[in-house]
């Protein structure tokens, strides 16, 4: 097996009558932390699906672990763990109770490790699930996946509805008790500014195609930002940057390869940010449209 944990090529997926992901080519080497980004019916959903085998695909090819993910789920659910949008846990059990659980359902969960980290939480392992906070439930959700001795783990919005503290709360717990250079993590969220400084790579879905796939350092070195003077803004436009918006004392323009020289002087570099290349790459045409 190579070092991708997931091999995607010319994948196409259907969710009933609709082509939800359509002919996209990707791979997740080990020991990365992958942002996936799209909007609401991008397809993120349907894509994750398909790479723990719950959808079978239409066209293409995909491999995750070296393994055919519906053809040999029992197989792959041993080295990937899944973590949907929703944390369900049965609200009856003690948390203490779902580490047994666990431990006569995987093979290769360690209790040990699941009590260990849930020390790092204020979730009382005597406690019921219906008595936690919607952010213990899912720091407890957290703590009994990441004790499965896994290497890829792919979260659909793990923090969605959580407040700012049980955020952090969360990616701390992932980063410092998971990420090991070996393992890699696929992110589905909106909260784009709270996780880019986590991030190696980044993939933006937009309507079902790939938009973009890259490491954050190849973004430094692809993309460029112009901040500028609505003086020079006219000669900014006539350059056709992908995006032109507002930033903190002025208008800034995103470029997709060096602007020419005479355009670079007028403005002063810049970081793009993810969120706005998120938007020059998948919003719609008519938003482009932005007056300065």
């Amino acid at each position: 097996m190579s070092d991708h944990l997931v091999e995607a090529r010319n994948l196409t997926l259907r969710y009933g009558a609709k082509v939800a992901v359509d002919d996209i080519s990707f791979h997740i080497p080990k020991g990365r932390v992958v942002g996936l980004l799209g909007h609401n019916g991008a397809g993120k959903t349907t894509l994750m699906k398909a790479l723990v085998g719950l959808l079978r695909q239409r066209g293409g090819s995909l491999q995750v672990m070296g393994l055919q993910p519906q053809a040999q789920r029992v197989q792959l659910l041993q080295s990937v763990c899944y973590i949907p949008d929703v944390a369900i846990l049965p609200r009856w059990a003690r948390v203490g109770e779902l580490i047994s659980l666990m431990s006569g359902l995987h093979p290769r969960f360690s209790a040990e490790r699941a009590r260990a980290l849930l020390r790092r939480t204020s979730v009382d392992l005597n406690a019921r699930v219906k008595t936690l906070s919607k952010g213990m439930v899912v720091q407890a959700h957290l703590a009994l996946v990441a004790a499965i001795d896994a290497k890829l783990m792919i979260l659909d919005e793990p923090t969605l509805g959580l407040d700012v503290l049980s955020r952090k709360a969360f990616y701390e717990m992932l980063i410092d008790e998971w990420c090991d250079g070996e393992r890699s993590v696929l992110i589905s969220t909106h909260q784009v500014e709270e996780i880019e400084s986590l991030l190696s790579d980044v993939m933006m879905l937009n309507e079902g195609r790939l938009a973009l796939a890259i490491s954050l350092e190849d973004i430094d070195k692809r993309f460029v930002a112009l901040g500028h003077d609505a003086a020079v803004a006219e000669e900014m436009a006539a350059a056709h940057p992908l995006l032109r918006y507002r930033v903190q004392g002025g208008s800034a323009a995103l470029f997709d390869g060096e602007p020419p020289p005479s355009v670079a002087a007028l403005g002063r570099r810049l970081r793009p940010s993810l969120v706005d290349l998120f938007v020059a790459l998948t919003r719609a045409p008519e938003a482009h449209r932005t007056q300065f």
